[in-house]
Order: structure tokens, then sequence, then C-alpha cells
């Protein structure tokens, strides 16, 4: 029988060795005696990710092939399948299973709704439910630490503020009825089930020591449960714990410095947390170990590092009253090979140089390389990168659920389901799971046609709205878009009446979450059928369906819709989808937590800027630094001090290159702490150059064209004479002289503008809105009683917003009273035409236009009327003959080209400005583009000037062949782009 050693065995693979491998390569030594001699041991690792790294160093140090010792990960809560087997009879007395996440949310999230402190609001719904996530952290870190609940009640709170007083009031939830919510539900929590199995190991190997050998390998977690294992494991007879990265050579002062590691009530003094050796120290002292005790581990690898780099770590992380040290370092040139850096412009370019570095790492045979970066983003876009040279690469740590296709069509639908928006609607029927029963093709030509019926100003909210619309232009021939909306509809009732009866449920208030859950089930099988199941993003969806319903009703009873959808997002978002495997063998990107105790040939550092490596410490809503301080808990900075470790580690591979970016998602970064001690120590380091070029300049040049860039002229589209139109609206003529090339745009290649999705209404919707009021009332005899009728008509619009109705129709409607005044009493004139529409041939081409409104006066003469919601154009552009409207209408009138009046004189041309006044108590304003200050004096004179406009225009662009030049004088519009304009104006060209 096995003894137990009175001695712990404690060892330490240095930084500059690769941990995996060196731990592969000594087992093998001690161990592999035979064909079983490894099969019979028992390795414990921190996670499944060693694991994997550990069996992938065995296969590589194994060379023919061997049996491997079993591996167990005591990092999670799960911990029965591996290690309870180390243990016989581990289930005679079981301990009783751990409260599933989801489960133990609701029930905190109910917990918080349920009690509220005295004189504080009540907190509900997706507020509850994010409150509960941290609630769940907090029981996690008390369990960690074995610090018992009713601590929290024993706290002294008269130095504390009176939020982080209210929250411990909120936590006594832990101690009056979190442990009875427990009991009910026959569970403890994870943290407190893992405690309580390490302690059932550490017991059981005690009492009955194994006969194989047992190595507990990267283990840092200082928690007390897994240090008493660890302590276990090192008293075994034919047990070790092989610690990573403990600095050994750090002076004694230096390491005392890192401060205490218990509480001292006679010392103010704070641990710093911050440094990568204080949680081994930590561990170290719960083990009951001291750094002497620790050997050196003897096995090598060849992913080692140089020797020299151990040292040279440690300096760079020397505590900061030891940085003096560093100018008396001497020659560090043996440290520093193979190490450079690049600080790139932006992260985009530093995601080019990145890949371009992978890339070129696949050109020497059997060599590897590993982006190493806390920052998803990074490495998002390295993968997108490297995607352009057809390499497919995992990234390890994979992405949030909430951006997987499953996961964003359930967002959509549960935001749509809460609160109807047209960009959700298009959004969610475009996804890319959505198929619908008509195939692909034809369901996308449906959503685009949709797309473009839904993006004018003036939908009415809501479902009924997008029905409506729909309605209305397909029942009018006229209308536009009509022919759109002969052919959408039949579709659309068929969606709306699908997703209306599967999302009934939202539409009723609060209501439970179960219901809720079901109707987005029954939506999301109808939209994309087994489309949202499948896959391994598809299964963990399905997977968090099962666990809610499995929660039983657990939770708050009743939920508003909004909150739920925000509490779905919440959860998807924390939930991480892994990618299978699949990726180039050569190229890998780990996180922090995925390349702890792995190493490639290059290991690639990216991100190093502060915020993203170290992250920055997200404040804890439930206790104050000082309250963590008092009941014993880490500081949030340990989780800094454990990113300083990781990149201690990482920097200790042979071929190392550092990154950072000047600017981050456009705003200026700030360099990390770790890039500033390493460049202070190191001095300049080199920058790779790949085929000899430096990697700033190729990735900044990799998308740059070819040659020096060549100025764009000012284009001057000439189409045949025979292509040009020969019929033209009054306001395209103006259209015509103030940009030639936004006409041809417009009129040639039939290009318009389009109008955002759930576009709010605006001044163009207004004008037309209030040219319908009074189309509208005059029609209908334009009394007092009619105009009435159609401004509270406007006033409970549907299309109007809340703004819209709060501000714009108050200080419209005295301009509208003013108009309507006028209308009634204007001289003893007379509408003979509302909306009229009239043409007439002119100058070899077809003139047409509408006028607002034609008043006949005594006389039988005529006055032309257009109502503008805004300013007027000024007489000066209507000289300089570049505003041609009212002219243009008034030559149609006077050559009866007006449907229903005969040809007459033209005595007036006025612009009813409904702009209001403030000095005329909000009343409009008529102008004309004719006066004493003029160059026009008469209507006459303004109807030939537009005349004589409209035949130039016509002669150069309709009739001949001038070319359709941008103009400058055009304020910036629709077709900028199209016309390139940034690339030429301004530089003087002539046309």
């Amino acid at each position: 029988m096995t003894s137990v050693k009175s001695k712990p065995t404690l060892y330490s693979i240095p930084v500059y060795r690769a941990f995996a491998d060196a731990l592969a390569a000594g087992l093998l030594a001690r161990f592999a005696d035979g064909a079983l001699g490894l099969a019979e041991g028992l390795i414990l690792l921190p996670s499944n990710r060693a694991r994997s790294a550990v069996q992938a160093a065995f296969v590589r140090a194994g060379g023919q092939g061997l049996l491997m010792p079993r591996l167990a990960v005591i990092g999670d809560a799960d911990l029965d399948e591996s290690v309870g087997l180390a243990l016989d009879g581990l289930d005679e007395d079981p301990i009783a299973p751990a409260i599933e996440p989801l489960r133990r949310r609701l029930l905190l999230a109910e917990l918080i709704e349920r009690h509220t402190p005295i004189g504080e609001s009540a907190i509900t719904g997706a507020a509850a439910f994010q409150l509960a996530d941290g609630l769940a952290r907090v029981i996690d870190q008390l369990c960690y630490e074995e610090v018992p609940p009713a601590a929290l009640v024993d706290l002294d709170l008269g130095a504390l503020a009176e939020h982080w007083q209210t929250s411990l009031e909120r936590l006594r939830l832990l101690v009056d009825h979190w442990p009875a919510v427990l009991a009910r539900t026959g569970s403890i929590d994870r943290a407190d089930r893992r405690n309580r199995l390490l302690d059932r190991v550490a017991a059981g190997w005690r009492a009955a020591p194994p006969a194989r050998f047992t190595v507990a390998a990267g283990i840092t977690t200082a928690a007390p449960a897994i240090a008493r294992l660890l302590r276990t494991v090192a008293e075994l007879d034919r047990g070790m714990v092989v610690l990573p990265g403990l600095d050994q050579e750090m002076a004694a002062e230096e390491w005392e410095a890192l401060g205490p590691t218990r509480p001292d009530p006679d010392r103010n003094a704070r641990p710093l947390e911050t440094h990568p050796q204080y949680h081994l120290k930590l561990l170290l002292d719960r083990i009951g170990a001291s750094r002497e005790e620790v050997m050196l581990w003897e096995a090598t690898s060849s992913f080692d590092g140089p020797p020299a780099r151990s040292p040279f770590v440690s300096l760079i992380f020397a505590p900061a009253d030891y940085t003096a040290q560093w100018q008396a370092a001497g020659d560090l040139s043996e440290a520093t090979v193979g190490i450079s850096g690049a600080l790139f412009a932006d992260d985009g370019q530093e995601a080019q140089g990145i890949a371009l570095l992978m890339r070129e790492a696949l050109e020497t045979p059997g060599r590897t390389a590993a982006l190493v970066t806390p920052d998803r983003g990074l490495a998002e876009r390295v993968a997108a990168a490297l995607a352009r040279w057809g390499i497919a690469v995992d990234d390890s740590a994979g992405q949030p659920l909430s951006r997987t296709p499953p996961g964003a069509l359930l967002l959509l639908l549960a935001e749509l389901a809460a609160a109807f928006d047209p960009v959700a609607l298009v959004s969610l029927l475009g996804h890319p799971l959505v198929k619908g029963s008509l195939g692909r093709s034809q369901w996308l030509d449906q959503v685009r046609r949709l797309d473009l019926m839904l993006r004018e100003p003036g939908l009415q909210p809501g479902w009924i709205g997008v029905s409506a619309r729909i309605a209305e232009r397909a029942a009018d021939p006229a209308a536009r878009g009509h022919g759109l909306a002969v052919q959408l509809q039949p579709w659309w009732e068929k969606v709306r009446v699908a997703l209306g009866s599967a999302l009934a449920p939202f539409a009723s208030g609060p209501t439970s979450p179960a219901a809720l859950l079901a109707a987005l089930q029954t939506a999301l099988e109808a939209l994309a059928g087994d489309a949202a199941w499948t896959g391994s993003a598809g299964r963990m969806l399905a997977g968090l369906f099962d666990e809610w319903a499995l929660a039983r009703g657990d939770g708050p009873a009743f939920v508003d819709p909004a909150d739920f959808a925000e509490m779905l997002g919440q959860l998807l978002g924390q939930t991480s989808v892994r990618p299978p495997y699949g990726g180039h063998p050569r190229l890998f990107i780990w996180g922090l937590l995925e390349a702890r105790l792995q190493r490639a040939d290059l290991m690639i550092l990216g991100g190093l800027d502060e915020g993203r490596w170290p992250a920055a410490t997200q404040p804890d809503p439930w206790l104050a630094p000082g309250i963590r301080r008092l009941l014993g808990l880490p500081a949030p900075e340990r989780q800094q001090g454990m990113a300083a470790h990781d990149f201690a580690g990482a920097l200790g591979a042979s071929d190392i290159v550092v990154t950072r970016a000047e600017r981050s998602g456009g705003d200026p970064a700030v360099a990390s702490r770790f890039w500033l001690r390493l460049l202070a120590l190191a001095g300049e380091i080199p920058e790779p150059r790949p085929g000899g070029v430096p990697l700033t300049r190729l990735a900044a040049e990799l998308d740059a064209p070819p040659g020096d860039p060549q100025p764009v002229p000012r284009p001057a589209p000439r189409p045949a004479a025979a292509d040009r139109p020969r019929r033209i609206s009054v306001t395209a003529v103006d259209r015509l002289a103030r940009d030639p090339f936004a006409y041809y745009a417009h009129a040639m290649l039939g290009l318009a503008a389009l109008d955002p999705l759930s576009a709010a209404p605006d001044p163009r919707w207004r004008g037309t809105r209030v040219h319908k009021l009074f189309e509208d009332w005059v029609r209908g005899g334009a009394t007092a009683e009619g105009f009435e009728a159609q401004l509270s008509a406007l006033a409970a619009d549907p299309a109007l917003d809340a703004l819209d109705r709060a501000f714009w129709l108050p200080r419209m409607e005295p301009a509208l009273r003013w108009a309507a005044a006028r209308i009634t009493g204007a001289d003893g004139r007379v509408p003979v035409g509302v909306e009229a529409r009239g043409e007439v041939a002119a100058d070899g081409i077809m003139l047409h236009g509408k006028a607002d409104r034609i008043d006949r006066d005594a006389e039988g003469q005529l006055a032309i009327v257009d109502y503008k919601s805004g300013g007027a154009p000024s007489a000066k552009a209507a000289f300089e003959k570049l505003d041609n409207q009212l002219g243009l209408l008034g030559l149609i009138a006077e050559r009866g080209g007006f449907d229903g009046l005969p040809a007459a004189r033209v005595a007036a041309l006025e612009y009813w400005s409904l702009r209001p006044d403030r000095h005329a108590e909000g009343a409009g304003k008529i102008s004309c583009s004719y006066g004493p200050r003029s160059g026009l004096k008469s209507a006459e004179d303004a109807v030939r000037h537009a005349a004589d406009a409209l035949a130039e225009l016509a002669g150069r662009f309709l009739l001949g062949d001038a070319p359709f030049v941008p103009g400058e004088a055009a304020a910036y519009g629709d077709y900028d782009q199209l016309m390139r304009r940034d690339e030429w104006f301004g530089r003087g060209e002539s046309e």
C-alpha cells in the first residue's frame, strides 16, 4: 500500500518552456514503463481546453502511439464523470445535484422582484433578470472562497454610500430566502457542489491513497477547496503538483512586496493583485507551501523559448518600487531574440497584418501559428482577412449565440413580436434561414417588394399599417407602386395571418414566459422549419428552449413582452457557440483561456491596448470594493493579474510578435501597460518584415490601388439625341437647369433615392399632406365646417408621430388657417382648379405639370398658386432661370393646356409659403417671382422668361447633344456619389 509523504512534491515549469509539451515529455520519462505505464495514471487539469492541449502534447511526444493517462478536469462544476471515477464509492452517499444555471437565474429574478427594500422602487422584468445574473456570480464567489452568506449580515455599513447599503439589503435574500428556495428544488449551487466533490475526493485519497501516479498540472485557481485537493495530491507518495510559470528568480523582497495573502487587521496593506504572480503566491499559501519548496521541472520540448526569457519576463512585471533595476539589466539581446512588434494605424490594418503573418507561416512545411487575443472583434477580423485566401481558421473562443443565424433570427422575432417595427419585419423575413413555402428566390422577391412598399413616410403603425398601405396601393391603379402592391397582397396576407396567430400572446400584455417562449417556437418553425434547430448553434438554441421548459415555471410568473425580448438578448449574448473542428490544422485563434497551456511555433499577441488586454475591470453591481475586502473576496483587479500571467506565459515562446493599433473602432487607443513595460525594458524591438517588407507597410498597401491615384474628370454623359426624352415636367425643368447630371440620372437612368425604412414624416411628406388637406377641402366646397373637419383628420392621422403631433402641427395650424381665410376671401378670386394637371407642346417637346390651385378673378384672368410648406424660391432664382416652375405652369395655362380650363391670360403667379412667421402671429406669406424690385416686372414677364429658359434647355439637352454635366451651383444631392463629386469638385475644371 502506498504511503503519504510528509513534504509535498511541487514543481514549476518556467515560462520559457511550453507547458503542455514539457509536461508530456517529463511524464513520459518518469512513468512510461511498458505499454501500460502511463495508462494507469491520472492527471488533473483546470479546463477542458487544457485537457485538449495535453492530449495533443502526448500525441506529439508519443511518437508511434501510446495509451495516455486518464485526464480529469476540476475547474468545471460537473465533476462526476471525470473526477468521480477516480474514487470508488463516490455514489454511496450521493451529493445533491446542481441547480441548472437558467433555472437559478429565473428563481433569483423572482426573488428580486418580490422583495424590495423599504423606500426603494421595485425592480422587475429584464432589469431583475440582469441583476439576477450578477447575484448568481456573488453566490459563486462566496462559495469558491467559502464565505458563508451570513457574513453579509454582520458587515458594518456605516462607512458605505447609501446605494451600497441598499445593495446589501437586497443581498439579504441570500441569507433569508435563497436557502429555502434551493431546498424546495432539491438541488444546491453548482460551486457548492464542486467544493463538496473536491473535498470528498481529497478525503478519499487521504484515507486510501491511490496506487497509480496522480498529477495536478496547470492549475492556478486559489479557491480553498482546490488548494486542499492540490495539497492532498502533492502529499501522495506518487503524487505531484506542477504549476505553470511560477517566478522562482524573483527576489525575496519583491515576492513579499506582492502583499499579504490573508487579511491582517494590524496592517492596512493591500495585495498587488494585478501582478501575474500574486494568485500563485496565494495558491501556495493556501496549499501550505513556500516558494522555496517548489522544484524546477526538468523536461523540455521543441516549442521552448530561450532560457534567458524567464528572467526577462520577471523584470518586465517587477513591482513599481523595483523597476529601477531595469537600468542595471545590462545586455538583453539574448532574452529578446525572437521578439518583434508592430504598431498599426488602426485595428483594420492590425487584422490585415496578423493575417499576413499567419499566411506566411504556411509557407514553411509543418510550421504552426496562433493569434492570442482577448479581443473577439480582432479575432473575427483576422478570420475574415484569412478567408480572402481561402483559409478557414477556427476561433476557439467561439461567438455569442445571439450572433449566429438561429440566435439572430430568434431575437429579431422576439423584438418584432414585442414592438412592431418595419425594419425588424424586413430583416426577419429576409433572414437567410427563412425560406417559406415559395422557395428562397421567390420568397426574396416578395420581401424586396415589401421593402419598397414600406419605405415612404406616412406608414401607419403596427401590422395593420402594412396591410392598409398595400391594400390602398393595390386598389388605386394610379397610385405609386400599384403593380408591386398587387403582386404583394396575397403573399403578405398569408405571412400576416401566420405570424399574427403565432405571436398572439405577445399582444396581450404581461404574460407567462412559458407562453411567450412557446409562441416564439411556433413562429420560428413556421418561418424556418428545421433549419432553426440544425448545426451547432441550432442545437444549442434548442437546448436553451429545453432548459427553460425544464425550469417548470420557476421565475417571474408574468413578464412584459418587451422585457422578455431583452431577457432573451441577455441570455443568448452570454452563451458562446464553439466552432466545430474543420479549420486549418496549422493556424489557430486562441483566447487567453485557450492559450494558457499550449503554444505554436509563431505566437502573435494581438490587441495590446489598455481596456482590451488587459480588459477594463467591470464594476460589480452588488458588492463595492470595500465590501469585497471585508468579506475576503478577490478584488476585480485580480482578473488583470490573471491576464498578465497569460501574457507572461505566451511571451516565453521562441518566436513572438506583439501588435497593437493606434486607433480602435475609430477612436484613439491607449497602449496596454504590458506593451509599455515591454518597450521600456527592451527598447526598440524590430518590426516583422515578411518578404523583406515592413509588416505595417504591407498591411497598409494590401488593399491600396496600384500606382499613383489618378484624378477622375467630371462626368459628362452624352447619350444620342434619339435616346433623349421628349417629355418633361415643370419641376424637372428646374432640375435640368440646376444640375443636368441629376436630371440625367433621374429621367434617363431611372434612379431615385430610397426613403429609409420606417421613415418618420419628413418635409416632403408634410408638404404632400398639407396639399391633400387643401385639395380635399376645396373640392368639398371650402366651407368653415369642412376646414375644421380636415384639421381634425390631420391631427388624427396615424402616420403622424408624437413629435409632429406635439410640435409641428401646433406651429403649422395658424398658417393653415391663414391660407384658408385667404382662399375664401381672396379679392373675389374663385378656385377653378385644384391639383390640376395639364400639358402643352412647346419648343419641340411635351411640357406637363400640376398646379396646386388655379383661381379665376372677376375679369376672367387666372392666378396660379403653389403651396410651400417651407420657404419659397427667391425672385433672383427665377430671373437667373433656375426657378421656372410657376412660369411654365402659366405657359400651360395661357395655351389652354389644363383640363377643363380654356386658354386665358395669367395675371398672378404666387407662392403661398406656410412656414409660420413669428412676426405675423404664425401666418404664412405670399411671394411672387416678379415685381418692382425684380428683373421680372409682371406675371407675363415671368411666363415669357420661363418659356425662354425651356427653349434654351430643350434645345441643348433634349433636342441637341449637350453633355449632362453636374452643376457646380447645385447643393449636395442624391446623386453626388454617382457623379463622384468629391473627386473633382473644387479643382477648377471647365465643363
